[in-house]
């Protein structure tokens, strides 16, 4: 299973104008990881449990885990599988739908919108952006930063890429809900704890003014819903991604006492 990398590296070459290439490989890389874990443990159990080799801790671990419809914490060390809440029969769809965007990256060329949910390394994706607009226009990366700008169709309505930055899908709101027509966060419906969040057009702008303090939430995003994790080696958060700015009609204070949040994934 997996992506045969000097085939990406021919298609996908390191490129000075295209930093996505190089997202793209480092994508492909860790994902091959974690499939080839998967398929070595997968394999190895059946032949444990028919008896042609010795069933270890390790792999009891593994069988034991797929019985609970949990994920193997084998896939999660040796495989450094994303990080994720789900039950294993979620998970195993979510992966199948995570591959399914690295191969159509890689088939059809650069995507018009980027399921954010989708990357390993979401905050690699957004660097890439910074690094694609500052060399385009011969400024220095951390002279610009990102615009949060909402779009108001679904995501399978935008075909045409923009010229500068990305569009983004994939996130989820806790603690309120998003209205288009007001370009505002609002009151939640009952019993309806989240609920999904609009294509987010995230374009570079150099020596971008602050926004309004009064007008605009700033969001935390996580991947997953703990709102916890620890920092790489990279110097980023396992769980943190990047705090977004959120319009709002009522004062912030307002959505920071609801804990509202941002998430790329949920737990089913």
């Amino acid at each position: 299973p997996g992506w045969l990398l000097l085939d990406i590296m021919k298609a996908y070459p390191v490129m000075y104008e295209e930093s996505q290439n190089t997202v793209l490989q480092q994508e492909c890389i860790r994902y091959n990881r974690l499939l080839k874990v998967m398929k070595e443990s997968l394999v190895d159990v059946c032949k444990a449990l028919k008896g042609f080799v010795v069933m270890s801790s390790e792999l009891d671990a593994v069988s034991t885990s797929l019985f609970n419809n949990q994920v193997p914490e084998l896939w999660e060390s040796k495989g450094k599988a994303y990080l994720s809440l789900k039950p294993l029969a979620i998970w195993q769809q979510d992966l199948l739908e995570r591959c399914k965007f690295i191969q159509d990256w890689v088939d059809n060329g650069l995507p018009a919108v980027f399921w954010i949910s989708g990357f390993f390394f979401p905050q690699a994706f957004l660097t890439g952006t910074l690094q694609n607009f500052a060399r385009k226009n011969q400024v220095g990366i951390d002279t610009c930063s990102l615009d949060f700008r909402n779009q108001t169709v679904q995501h399978t309505d935008i075909t045409d890429k923009p010229e500068d930055g990305v569009i983004i899908w994939g996130l989820f709101l806790e603690g309120c809900r998003w209205d288009s027509e007001a370009n505002s966060l609002i009151e939640s419906r009952p019993k309806e704890l989240f609920t999904p969040y609009v294509p987010v057009w995230l374009c570079p702008v150099h020596h971008r003014s602050p926004p309004d303090p009064a007008k605009t939430l700033m969001c935390p995003c996580y991947k997953v819903l703990t709102r916890k994790g620890v920092l790489a080696t990279t110097g980023h958060s396992t769980n943190f991604v990047v705090t977004f700015e959120v319009p709002t009609d009522v004062p912030p204070e307002h959505w920071i006492k609801r804990g509202v949040a941002l998430f790329l994934a949920l737990a089913y």
